[in-house]
């Protein structure tokens, strides 16, 4: 018995000609009907322009020599050349977290990994071409880089829990680096007025996301809880905060809080404005972390209490992590923001990235380079918003997010 197959229009395949080659995808999605072609040609001349006009600004006329001139100061401020050496041992010191943590994490060789690679080494070549003697130091961060993926990817059981603990510590040994200790010796103590620059819009930021966070869950946790005095204390604190601009709050530190201070007594300017980001960053994340608290299905809870879960333990097991895996995306969104909110500080006398930019600036040597400065900051955020925003993707893939 023969059967005779039929075909439908739907699955009816395009010509060779459309499937297989590049002009016959040209004419389907470029050049399908005159106006596609118009539309097509029009945009093709407008982006030539603007390539043109953008590559013979920064190859002809801008003046990098703003940026090139007060490269340090950009990177860390008034802090002492001759303790520049702790940013170094800082920055190697990532260098070696992340080379672990992708050796024994990642384990892949991905085109983020080359390009985290290839700009240390571009900015060697750039340092080296101006005669600066800074490329020794960048070409280190790759090696460093390097022997620590290769450890990691070699030994990725045993370096698991080292590479854990050495990202948990990195927060304080940071701050012990940068700050020193004592009036002498070793690593003297360099005081917070003298860190700026991108060193402390870094600082900020990562002070910002690593204590906003348990605050943020706590908050979330409070509001969702039955003890009337503990939700309504986190419903205030949270609508308060979310109701006032973060530059208010900053004002605040910075301007009221020494009038309601004992005489005598005097807090860190760093520790104010920091003090603000974090309460800033906690009200929001609580209600982050509160809406995916709220998606987890009612029968999650009553799984949890069917085999004899305790409160603690089947918030902490069960129900907090799936909560942060679906609000991941939104979290990282946060912390993106968090890093760029950073900048406000400029306005309460702190010279971080912006600060820095608008004293260079007021510089008479450097009138009219306010289009090479700002776009060299917008390159900066860039660099370090994608970064945040691709360990998300990754993050994301990992737990199947948005999957299953």
């Amino acid at each position: 018995m023969t059967t005779t197959a039929s075909t439908t229009q739907g699955e009816v395949l395009p010509p060779p000609t459309e499937r297989y080659t590049v002009l016959g995808w040209l004419k389907k999605n470029l050049f399908g009907s005159w106006l596609d072609a118009i539309l097509t040609i029009l945009a093709a001349l407008f982006i030539a322009w603007a390539v043109y006009t953008g590559a013979n600004w920064v190859f002809k006329t801008a003046r990098w020599d703003v940026i090139v001139n007060n490269f340090a100061l950009f990177m860390k401020g008034q802090y002492p050349t001759e303790e520049a050496w702790r940013l170094w041992l800082v920055i190697y010191l990532a260098a070696a977290i992340g080379g672990l943590m992708w050796g024994v994490f990642v384990r892949s060789r991905e085109m983020a990994g080359w390009l985290l690679l290839i700009l240390p080494l571009l900015f060697a070549l750039a340092a080296l071409a101006l005669g600066s003697n800074v490329w020794i130091n960048v070409l280190l961060i790759d090696v460093v880089a390097l022997v620590a993926y290769f450890l990691g990817r070699t030994f990725p059981k045993q370096l698991q829990r080292p590479t854990i603990t050495l990202l948990l510590l990195y927060l304080p040994l940071i701050l012990l680096i940068v700050r020193g200790f004592g009036e002498n010796g070793f690593m003297p103590q360099v005081g917070t007025n003298f860190w700026g620059g991108l060193l402390l819009s870094l600082l900020l930021a990562i002070i910002g996301i690593v204590f906003s966070f348990p605050i943020g869950v706590l908050l979330a946790l409070g509001r969702q809880s039955e003890l009337k005095a503990i939700h309504w204390l986190s419903v205030i604190y949270i609508e308060v905060i979310r109701g006032v601009p973060l530059v208010t709050l900053l004002f605040m530190g910075m301007v009221m809080l020494p009038y309601v201070l004992p005489a005598g007594l005097r807090i860190d300017n760093f520790i104010r404005v920091a003090v603000a980001i974090v309460m800033f960053a906690a009200a929001y994340l609580a209600e982050n972390v509160r809406g995916g608290l709220q998606s987890i299905p009612k029968g999650q809870y009553e799984a949890a209490d069917a085999i004899a879960l305790g409160g603690f333990a089947k918030m902490t097991r069960i129900i907090l992590p799936q909560a942060l895996r679906a609000v991941i995306p939104v979290l990282v969104g946060q912390f993106i923001g968090l890093f760029k909110d950073t900048s406000l500080v400029a306005l309460v006398g702190l010279f971080d990235l912006l600060g820095i930019a608008r004293a260079v600036l007021a510089n008479p040597n450097y009138i009219g380079t306010q289009l090479e400065v700002y776009t060299f900051i917008a390159l900066v955020y860039w660099v370090f918003s994608y970064g945040l925003s691709y360990a998300s993707k990754r993050l994301e893939t990992s737990l199947g997010v948005g999957e299953r």
